[in-house]
C-alpha cells in the first residue's frame, strides 16, 4: 500500500479518537492552556532550556547547545520535506467537527514537527542536562498532547513525530 494510501487510511481510522480529544478545546481554559503550551514549542521554551544549560555551565555548555542547534535544524528540514512530500491535510480540514483551536505553522499535519523538536530536545536535555529533563519531558508530552486537541494533528502526526525527534537526537549523540 503506497504511503498517502495509508494516511487516508489513517485519516479515517483516526478521525473519532480527533473528535474526541478536540472536544476538550471547546473548554475555554483547556484550549488557552494547550495553545500557550503549542506556542511554548515554537521554540520558545527550548531557548529557555539552552539558556539554563549556559546558565548552569557557562561557556563549555555553548557546544551543546550548538549540537541542539544543528540537530533542530536537520529536523526543519526532514520535517519540512516530509510534510510537502506526503502532503496530509489536517485534521480540521478533513473532518467536520474538529476545530481548529489555533493557528498552524504551515499547511500540512504529517509529521509533527512540534513534537519531533520536543521529543528530541528533551532527548538531548536528559543526556546534557538530567536536572532540566525534569521539566523538558513533561513539557515534550503537552506539547504532543495540544496538536492533537487543538486540532492540527492527528495521533499517528505525533507519534510519528515523536520517534523522528528521537532518532535524531540519538543520531546527534552518534555522530558528536
Amino acid at each position: 500500500m503506497p504511503v498517502v494510501e495509508f494516511l487516508s487510511y489513517l485519516n479515517d481510522a483516526e478521525s473519532n479518537v480527533c473528535l474526541r480529544v478536540n472536544q476538550l478545546s471547546r473548554n475555554r481554559s483547556v484550549r488557552q492552556f494547550f495553545a500557550v503550551i503549542s506556542k511554548l514549542g515554537d521554540g520558545g521554551f527550548w531557548v529557555l532550556m539552552a539558556m539554563a544549560m549556559l546558565t548552569i555551565h557557562g561557556p563549555q555548555a555553548w557546544p551543546h547547545v550548538l549540537q541542539m542547534g544543528i540537530t533542530a535544524a536537520f529536523g526543519v528540514t526532514l520535517y519540512k520535506l516530509l510534510k510537502n512530500r506526503l502532503v496530509r491535510e489536517r485534521p480540521y480540514v478533513n473532518h467536520f467537527g474538529i476545530q481548529c483551536a489555533t493557528a498552524p505553522m504551515d499547511r500540512y499535519s504529517f509529521p509533527s514537527g512540534h513534537t519531533l523538536h520536543a521529543v528530541s530536545f528533551s532527548t538531548m536535555l536528559l543526556m546534557l542536562e538530567p536536572s532540566l529533563a525534569v521539566i523538558a519531558i513533561p513539557f515534550a508530552c503537552l506539547v504532543a498532547t495540544s496538536r492533537v486537541i487543538l486540532g492540527l494533528h492527528y495521533p499517528s502526526d505525533v507519534i510519528v513525530g515523536a520517534v523522528i525527534g528521537f532518532v535524531l537526537a540519538s543520531a546527534s549523540f552518534t555522530l558528536f
